[in-house]
């Protein structure tokens, strides 16, 4: 089942990635702006990222098989209206039915490592899930482009419909268990995602109007949870101390490891001049070696505990901060290097703070809880892809490492430093949190 949920997510991910390389087409055929075109990418994962959490807290309460055969075949219905379009908005409902139909996905891959796997094993449920991510990532815009260079852009819509092969599975392996048949509290839902989508928005446009806009309605959530009698996320959830810390620091670990995906392109790009193609088959060894030992992570999580799998994380991120630091500018080849301590560290991270989070959630909150995980894994990316672009956009005139000589690439030396200091400064205060309680705990 394990496997089946790990082909659906690289599915998924090349679906929210691989459009990016055919925008210029797309905004060519249509005679678009470029704010226009870029909503092909910015409504897919705008509504992924919503639909997360409220699928999550839809898998509290309802079959998780129901769910997800909505939304795999809502998925694929979307494909075949933005491969049948013949005008923008239908590209552009296509796939925004898309997301809605996607966005079960990466709910579901939080929800089952944690309902069908015990606690001692579910580490390696988990690094098998981080395989398809790591996967579906590194190939979508490599796939995209040789389809691109034989069909018509419009056949990528077709890749989505794939996912219906594992619907028989899911409904055959998954149980028929569902969850306390409450009432939803839709206003609440509403609200957590016009957040959402109004933080996302004004990130993304830095725009102060959704900012705004975003505060008033987390004003309005904050006191929707307080008043209502079954709220949409219950305000115990964020009491728990040890949820709410390790949501924190997947929120700031992803937003620093948002870096690899975004920044690295960039750097390959701009600095060393490589053309599309190869900027993508230079990130293939990271993602190739982070799907091969996803599941290693997941056993040493298993068999020596998270704050092991953490700290190892750790070492290898700082690793390749302080190289691409150091060295940002030299030959890709190089670059591919460093970024397979980068990924592979990230990967291991995510695996040992979901893991950690999954056993802090009592059961009837695991669905919201884990979505809500993945949730914010979105807004950390789209907030730290908002401060790194306008960062580079300004250039340094110096370099702050010293072992840097490439003055084209100081822009980018810096930002990974920036990147390997906040590391250190949360590995440390992973410590304090979490490190001193796990070593008293097995000298007890």
């Amino acid at each position: 089942m394990i496997r089946i949920l790990a082909f659906t997510l690289v599915v998924s991910v090349m679906s929210a990635t691989m459009f990016n390389i055919v925008l210029p087409e797309i905004r060519a055929e249509f005679q678009l702006s470029l704010p226009q075109v870029s909503w092909v990418t910015s409504a897919f994962l705008l509504i992924y990222a919503i639909g997360t959490v409220i699928y999550g807290k839809l898998a509290d309460i309802y079959k998780l098989k129901n769910l997800l055969t909505f939304g795999l075949i809502f998925f694929a219905f979307g494909s075949m209206i933005g491969l049948t379009a013949q005008a923008y908005w239908m590209v552009l409902l296509g796939r925004i039915l898309q997301g809605v139909g996607a966005a079960v996905v990466p709910a579901t891959a939080g929800i089952i490592p944690v309902r069908y796997f015990p606690q001692e094993s579910r580490g390696r449920a988990l690094g098998i899930s981080m395989t398809g991510l790591a996967i579906g990532g590194a190939i979508g815009p490599i796939i995209a482009t040789l389809l691109v260079s034989v069909v018509h852009w419009r056949w990528l819509f077709c890749m989505p419909l794939l996912t219906l092969l594992a619907l028989p599975y899911y409904r055959k392996y998954l149980d028929d268990e569902h969850g306390k048949a409450d009432n939803i509290d839709w206003l609440g839902g509403g609200l957590l995602a016009g957040t959402a989508a109004l933080l996302l928005l004004a990130i993304t446009n830095k725009a102060w109007v959704p900012a705004v806009g975003c505060l008033v309605l987390f004003i309005m959530f904050m006191a929707r949870i307080r008043l209502a009698v079954n709220p949409f996320i219950r305000l115990e959830l964020f009491c728990n101390k040890s949820y709410s810390l390790v949501l924190t620091f997947a929120f700031l670990t992803t937003g620093i490891g948002y870096s690899l995906a975004f920044l690295s392109p960039q750097l390959l790009s701009q600095v060393n001049h490589l053309a599309p193609g190869l900027v993508g088959f230079t990130l293939v060894p990271a993602a190739v070696t982070t799907a091969i030992l996803g599941r290693k992570a997941g056993k040493l999580a298993d068999e020596k505990g998270n704050p092991r799998l953490f700290y190892t994380a750790s070492a290898l991120l700082l690793t390749c901060f302080v190289l691409l630091s150091s060295f940002a500018g030299i030959s890709p080849v190089y670059v591919a290097i460093f970024l397979i301590f980068g990924n592979v560290g990230q990967s291991f991270m995510m695996i040992a703070l979901s893991n950690t989070i999954s056993r802090s959630l009592p059961k009837e909150q695991t669905g919201v809880g884990m979505g809500l995980l993945a949730t914010l894994n979105f807004i950390a990316g789209a907030v730290s892809a908002g401060v790194y672009s306008t960062t580079v956009d300004q250039g340094a005139s110096s370099g702050w490492n010293a072992v840097n000589s490439h003055p084209n690439a100081f822009a980018y030396s810096n930002i990974y430093l920036v990147l390997a200091i906040l590391h250190v400064m949360i590995l440390l205060l992973y410590y304090y949190q979490f490190g001193r309680v796990e070593r008293r705990r097995k000298t007890a």
